[in-house]
This record gives C-alpha cells, structure tokens and sequence, in this order.
C-alpha cells in the first residue's frame, strides 16, 4: 500500500479505498492522439459520501472484468480478493485466497499488491496477480495467473496457480504493484526499483534487470524459449541487449498506472524519493524511453544533485513537490466517462499522504492540476475505472472526519452508475459511516 513511507520505506498499511464511480474499461491502450484539453470543473463542485459495503481489509486495488456482471473485485493486502455483487452487498467468501501459497508474505510494502483481468476474461475466466512472497531467504516478487471456476463464477482455486515468472527483491520496499493490460493485447507490469532509498543498486539505469521498469510481454501467444510467457517482438530491447521484457525503464515506483482508453496513452505515477512525485504520459511510440531515475527526481537533477545531463531522457508532464505535504503520488485514470462531462479527457490522480485528489489538463505543452477535493492523508491507494467509464478510488482512511469506530474499514462506492445523477461519484472509503461520493456544481 501507498503511505508516507509505503512507496519509499517501510510503513504501517492502514485500510483504504475511496471510489470516484469507476472509468471504463481496465483493459484498453493503444493510440497516441490526444483529445482536445478539457475545461476544469466549476470550483463550486462539493461531494458526499455514501456507504455501500464494509468489512474490507487493506483494500489496495479494485477492478472489474468486462464480463456483463457488474461485479467488482477488491483486492485485499493481506491475500484475499473479494467481490461486490452488482447489488452492492459483498460476496459471502472470497473470490480467491492465496495467503496459502508457498511463502507468501505481506505487511509493509509487500502483499497481493495488483490483479488484472484478461481483456477476454468473460470466455477465458483467466486473470493475473502481482504479489510477493519468501523463497527461502529470498523476498520476490510472483506475477501469475489464475483461471476462475467453470462452475462458480465467484471462486477461484489458488492451487490452480501458473507463475509466469519472479523476481528477486533486494529490500522489502518499492515493490510497484499494477497491472494492466494495454489495447494491443499485451500486460503491462510495474516494477519498482527494488528498494532502499536512493536507488543504491542502480537498478533504475540498469536494462539487465526488471526492476524500475515496465515490463510488456504475451500471455496468449507460444510461449518464448525457457518461459512460461512470450516476449512481442516489437518490445524495445529484444534485439539491442537488455531484458527482452522490458518497455521502458529509468522509473522508482509505479506503484500505479493505466492507459487512457481513448488515445492509448501510457500514464505513470512514479513515487519520488525526498522532494518530488512524478507523472509521466508515454504514447504507443515511445518503447525504450529512459524515465529518468536515478538521474531525476521528476524533472530535477538527483544524482548527482546539480549539472545532470537530461540527454536521452523523458521528463515527466508533471511533477510537484512536498512542500504542501503531498509526499506519494497514487496514478489515476483518464475520464471518459459521462456521468461528469467537465471531466472529460482530464486525468484525476492523487497523493497518498495528503489525500488530495486532483485533475491534470493539457493546454498545448503545458499540464495544469486543478484540486477536485481532499479526504483525509494516508488513504488514497488506487484509483480505477469500471466498464462505463466511472471512476473508482480506493483509499486506505484512518483519521479526520471520516475515521471509522467499529475497527472494520467499509468499502463505500455506488454501484449503479446508471442511478447516479448526473455529475456523481462512487466511492470505496473504509469508513464504518458512508456516504456516496457525488460531485455536483453548486
């Protein structure tokens, strides 16, 4: 999970989910036309807060598979994932347990950190995780799949498991944690740099290993000699040294990212390391760039601290800095859906520490953030998008207003985007008292 040292130290994980009524489609990217730059909301937009379902754990990570049964999955810290119903109550078991898989692990930064549902997941019933686990002495990290039950749309058998591959982690932090797959049929997997601070291994520069990268590789084709995946052939490094499986390298802690369903666009919330959090934008044409870390902190020098050469790099569209006590970006989702049209084409992203939530816009070269609203610090874990296009946002809440008494964090979204009024939200929140998150103009 996201906290003030969740993506760069060790820290104690608080329950979170807040929810902006989901986007759409999870499983899409592609192109790289952008839209026409969308006007900011109205600064009089206020929003409430409405519970639906509670008794979530750690929540981290929530999705939905286009499958036409308006079910979501809620993905649970400590190795449960569990699903809400299309009518709002939460399934009476878990959808999957893995906490009995072979050194599995978790507190910290480390845990069941990510699903992704097969874009064909409603013939195929297969879906993937990221989550880490101890292989002796040896911390890892396990990116598998899974295929749901035949007979039982809401179960599926851990011991069914097919680990694509793993890796070693050299610290317990910056494990990244997302997963998602693009238009053209690939997954997409982040990694972070492997931990520590600082990047002390180098890994961020070093296209010999998987750590702070994007990963890109085939789970549909025969599989590549010695793997159990296959490796596009258009991917960056195949045939220029380096690890075949990589996209593009030079990042710290993705701990979350997504593509825009419209253009395709690769967007990235790169953790920073002291002073500056990061987003970067990539089109379907930017395979091997170089992100920058160890070199950069978002778009300032880090190592070493001044004269950096930024030759050959890609500078994020957006940083900031932690002077306003935003400390960890949590990327978001472009929003293309139509219950907020002063939304659309804008990309809504937060801070975990803070717990504010923003809009991103493009205005020719220049990117302008617009706050949307704040919740409470340390809860903003993941923002998602449904099959409507709606936006969903887990949060991780432990404090303020919206702390809860019963020691049982509640997921708060709305269910039904087709009975929201125009301008709503859903929300995930573990409060013990909800309310719907509704965005409207005053």
């Amino acid at each position: 999970m996201p906290g003030r040292r969740y993506l760069r130290g060790s820290f104690v994980l608080q329950p979170i989910f807040c929810a902006l009524v989901a986007f759409s489609c999870w499983s899409c990217g592609g192109g790289s036309s952008a839209p026409p730059p969308p006007p900011p909301p109205p600064p009089t937009a206020t929003f409430e807060l409405v519970q639906v379902a509670t008794g979530f754990s750690n929540p981290l990570d929530i999705q939905q598979p286009d499958d036409n049964s308006g079910r979501l999955f809620v993905v649970e810290q400590g190795g449960h994932i569990q699903i809400i119903q299309s009518n709002g109550t939460r399934a009476a078991s878990p959808f999957m347990d893995v906490t009995g898989r072979t050194g599995f692990t978790s507190g910290g930064e480390t845990g069941l950190l990510g699903l992704a549902f097969h874009p064909n997941y409603a013939s195929n019933r297969r879906f993937y995780v990221n989550y880490t686990r101890n292989s002796g002495a040896q911390l890892q990290t396990v990116i598998a799949e899974f295929t749901a039950s035949a007979t039982n749309a809401n179960f599926a058998d851990p011991t069914m498991e097919n680990i694509l591959f793993t890796v070693d982690q050299p610290f317990p932090n910056h494990k990244g944690g997302g997963l998602a797959f693009g238009k053209d049929g690939f997954l997409y997997i982040g990694l972070g740099d492997g931990g520590s601070g600082g990047d002390p291994l180098g890994n961020g520069q070093n296209t010999n290993t998987l750590l702070g990268k994007m990963l890109r590789i085939d789970v549909d084709s025969a599989h590549s000699p010695g793997l159990n995946y296959a490796i596009p052939p258009s991917n960056p490094f195949v045939t220029s040294g380096g690890r075949a499986e990589i996209w593009v390298y030079g990042l710290r802690n993705p701990f979350r990212f997504s593509f825009d369903s419209v253009t395709g666009d690769l967007w990235i919330g790169d953790v920073g390391q002291d002073k500056f959090e990061e987003v970067d934008r990539l089109t379907s044409n930017q395979a091997g760039a170089n992100l920058g870390w160890n070199i950069m902190e978002g778009t300032h020098c880090f190592m070493p601290a001044t004269g950096c050469s930024t030759a050959g790099l890609t500078l994020p569209v957006f940083d900031y800095d932690h002077t306003q006590g935003d400390e960890t970006v949590i990327g978001g989702q472009v929003y293309h859906g139509t219950k907020m049209p002063a939304l659309a084409g804008a990309y809504v992203f937060g801070d975990f520490i803070s717990g504010r939530m923003w809009i991103l816009t493009q205005s020719g070269s220049t990117f302008t953030r617009t706050l949307l609203f704040n919740t409470a610090a340390n809860d903003v874990s993941s923002i998602g998008r449904d099959q409507l296009g709606e936006t969903l946002c887990g949060a991780l809440f432990k404090r303020r207003r919206f702390s809860h008494s019963s020691g049982r964090p509640a997921v708060i979204l709305f269910h039904n985007p087709a009975n929201l009024e125009s301008g709503q939200f859903g929300a995930f929140l573990p409060f013990v008292r909800a309310q719907t998150l509704r965005w409207r103009a005053k």
